[in-house]
């Protein structure tokens, strides 16, 4: 049995859109060996280009024959040719870049390397195949000189001492390993307009870079999207400056790497295009990172002009003197939060639009949502308020080892009914000299 490798020249025979387009591979073209190549060998396929390497591997299941080739996807008319038939065992997630080939001794005499424009195919010694072989068990495993787990925690200066790239971009490249490193840090990035958020299935949609003006695909955006076609990984960090938490390796989805959306630019200008890449972990060993909820509280302004309450109003809550008693209540509660050692939240962008959240020293989180009440607006507040604070701790029940649900409202109801619903569905409804009910339950 003989090992080969296949070569194909992008510019000739549009691999890509063949693939694209659903239909399988299960021929190619060769000039060489015509009367050697046999069921049972196995080959690599190898295609050329900037980001040359290997792609894919395969068996031979017939000897070569001659016809015609389908020409959908050839640049021009190659004539007729021998084909021989095959199948591809598997089509690499990261592809074999050739630079990892030329630094092994064992490939320096390899005509891939030495005549890469020679005919199909090329023969390879078992040496060669051996190389090759190691490479591609390389790229679908771990990567031995990498030692960060998902969780490890690093100063940047060193992350990149060690692995290369720039210390000063949201997305960099490493010359000097097989890595992109990408971080994300909502406290700084929504300056910038990038909303990076985390998603119920676990995957990630990050903001690409480019700070001014529509984004394009060129620069760091470009490594990201090519990352698989250059044998690069994905390396995703929480934060950007000083010490950074590895969240593990990413790839893009197959199906959508990417869509547009609008964004600020940096300072809050105008809207313009965004590229938000969708990123999945990679293997069973990547787990979705936990995902801290809220981010450190913002008090609000209080001092809001009067504006009248219409028909059209989304949420009673919110114009006129409601939202500025809303605010007073919100701003004060989050205040004796913090005066009993909480740490008070607002909402990140991750997150449901809770009105305040804080969490104890054993990570244990309340979530609230503040309501003004008049004798016109209680019971459609205290409706509201309750569906509101039951959704809330719902959706942040898998991101919290304990969620409990707090109504705070603007003065006791006038039905003490309203105590007892709450109370039956999980939820504390209290008001200002209730503190103690509120807060009671964490205390150790």
């Amino acid at each position: 049995m003989s090992t080969w490798l296949l070569s194909c020249n992008p510019k000739k025979f549009d691999l890509e859109g063949h693939r694209r387009d659903g239909h399988v591979l299960n021929s190619w073209t060769v000039a060489r060996y015509v009367t050697e190549v046999a069921a049972g060998d196995e080959f690599v396929l190898w295609v050329g280009g900037p980001n040359a390497g290997v792609v894919a591997y395969g068996h031979f299941t017939g000897a070569a024959e001659y016809g015609q080739p389908d020409l959908r996807y050839w640049a021009e008319d190659p004539g007729p040719r021998h084909f021989v038939p095959l199948v591809v065992d598997k089509w690499l997630d990261l592809r074999v870049p050739k630079q990892r080939l030329i630094d092994d001794p064992r490939m320096s005499a390899a005509t891939i390397l030495r005549q890469p424009f020679a005919g199909n195919p090329h023969r390879l010694t078992d040496e060669e195949w051996q190389a090759v072989h190691e490479a591609i068990e390389a790229s679908k495993g771990a990567d031995p000189d990498w030692d960060l787990m998902p969780g490890d925690e690093i100063r940047r200066v060193e992350l990149h001492a060690k692995y290369g790239g720039s210390s000063q971009n949201g997305i960099s490249p490493c010359s000097t390993t097989d890595n992109i490193l990408i971080f994300t840090a909502p406290s700084s990035g929504h300056q910038h307009g990038y909303y990076d958020t985390w998603n119920e299935d676990g995957t990630f949609h990050y903001t690409g870079e480019g700070q001014i003006g529509d984004q394009k695909m060129i620069r760091g955006n470009r490594a990201i999207l090519e990352h698989s076609q250059t044998g690069k990984r994905l390396r995703l960090f929480d934060g950007a400056r000083g010490t950074v938490r590895y969240l593990g390796e990413w790839t893009l989805n197959s199906d959508e790497p990417y869509t547009e959306d609008e964004a600020p630019a940096t300072g809050g200008g105008d809207l313009r295009k965004v590229i938000r890449f969708h990123l999945v972990p990679v293997k069973a060993t990547i787990t979705t990172p936990e995902v801290k909820v809220g981010q450190d509280y913002v008090a609000l302004d209080e001092t809001v002009a009067p504006a009248p309450v219409t028909p059209s109003a989304p949420d009673p809550d919110l114009v006129g003197r409601n939202l500025s008693t809303h605010r007073r209540l919100q701003n004060l509660l989050a205040a004796e939060a913090q005066q009993r050692g909480y740490v008070a939240l607002s909402p990140d962008v991750s997150d449901p639009d809770f009105d305040l959240a804080w969490r104890d020293t054993q990570d244990r989180l309340t979530v609230c949502e503040v309501k003004s009440l008049t004798p016109a607006n209680e019971a459609r507040q205290l409706r509201a308020g309750l569906g509101q604070v039951l959704d809330y701790q719902d959706q942040l029940r898998e991101r919290a080892p304990e969620v409990s649900a707090v109504l705070w409202v603007e003065r006791e109801p006038s039905e003490p009914r309203w105590v007892d619903l709450c109370q039956r569905v999980g939820v504390t409804l209290a008001w200002p000299g209730q503190e103690e009910a509120v807060f009671h339950s964490y205390q150790d």
